[in-house]
């Protein structure tokens, strides 16, 4: 009688082997037609910036290699585009903070699930987010501030649109100091520094590079970094862990992915020439422009840093009580 188990492994095996060969033999020939990146911003952005440099490193490396900007519905357009394209390499998402780790639980109406709805290719840089204060608060330090928010509650206030980093880094920041600030919402960051300047906005949370020209003017003020170590672009400006308060970080993030069941042979091809981008002196200094320190590594270390970002995010979310219809 024959072993109809034995016989079923061994058809399992050929049905592998068989994959990885068309894997393998795909991977030979890719890429044999454009490869388009979406980024899910508007042109002239920090996220879109980067993200071309990469686009000409792997045009002159893998292939032709060209920008999709898919702005609109906090990452969700882009970022949906990806999720339901063929997996095959020729597109790919430049994944954030924002569209791999916040919105999933900000809203329930994602129509992706940022783990199962792509594969990840590799992390290209993080920057930490900083707390800017203007013109209306008095305080010089983060220490100041704290005792100002505390001896008036509810009377200093902080802008952001709603549930990106610059809002949940202001939700976490009032909760591990325990402190009340309110938060104003703002349809764009442009909006919310120009009201920071004129003195109706008491404090902004971003990254430091779209506002260090304001610090190196004086109009505003940067009080403290919610990253690991000080930054080059603002050396003077201490760390939370210099000012008492080492369990908090805030730091933003990005990467590529691809949609789920690309080959992993593809994959490691582009993790090769990203990795091999980042130690470019050029790309280098491109990433220190916008206060960011790049990052690189294998497909499953980006993995474990979104599975990580994603509870983090998450707890301050539910904590904050914040959603998005």
């Amino acid at each position: 009688m024959p072993n109809f188990a034995a016989l079923h492994r061994v058809a399992i095996a050929v049905l592998v082997a068989g994959v990885a060969a068309a894997g393998a033999a795909f991977a030979q020939t890719y890429p044999s037609r454009i490869i388009k990146i979406v980024v899910p911003f508007s042109v002239g952005g920090q996220p879109d910036t980067v993200a071309r440099v990469f686009a000409q490193h792997l045009a002159a490396t893998v292939g032709t290699t060209i920008i999709d900007n898919r702005p609109g519905n906090n990452t969700i357009i882009g970022s949906r585009l990806v999720a339901g394209a063929d997996p095959d390499g020729y597109t790919l998402l430049f994944g954030t903070t924002t569209s791999l780790a916040i919105v999933s639980a900000l809203t329930a109406n994602a129509g992706y699930d940022p783990v199962k709805s792509f594969k990840p290719v590799a992390a290209i840089s993080r920057s930490p987010m900083y707390l800017h204060v203007g013109p209306s608060v008095r305080a010089n330090s983060v220490g100041e501030l704290i005792a100002q928010a505390k001896a008036n509650p509810g009377k200093l206030n902080f802008a952001a649109p709603t549930g990106g980093p610059p809002h949940l880094s202001g939700e976490a920041f009032r909760r591990a100091t325990g402190i009340d600030i309110v938060p104003v919402f703002y349809r764009t960051m442009n909006q919310a520094i120009t009201d920071l300047l004129a003195g109706q906005m008491d404090i902004v949370f971003d990254s430091p590079a779209p506002l260090a020209h304001l610090v190196r003017e004086g109009r505003i003020r940067a009080l403290v970094g919610l990253g690991p170590q000080r930054m080059a672009m603002l050396p003077d400006v201490p760390t939370m862990a210099e000012s008492g308060l080492a369990d908090l970080q805030v730091i933003t993030w990005n990467g590529l992915v691809a949609p789920a069941e690309t080959p992993d042979e593809v994959v490691a091809k582009i993790n090769a020439a990203i990795n091999e981008a980042l130690r470019s002196p050029e790309i280098r200094e491109t990433l220190a422009r916008f206060s960011s320190e790049p990052l690189g590594g294998s497909p499953a270390e980006f993995s474990s840093l979104v599975a990580a970002e994603s509870k983090k995010w998450a707890e301050i979310i539910r904590l904050a009580g914040v959603k998005i219809d």
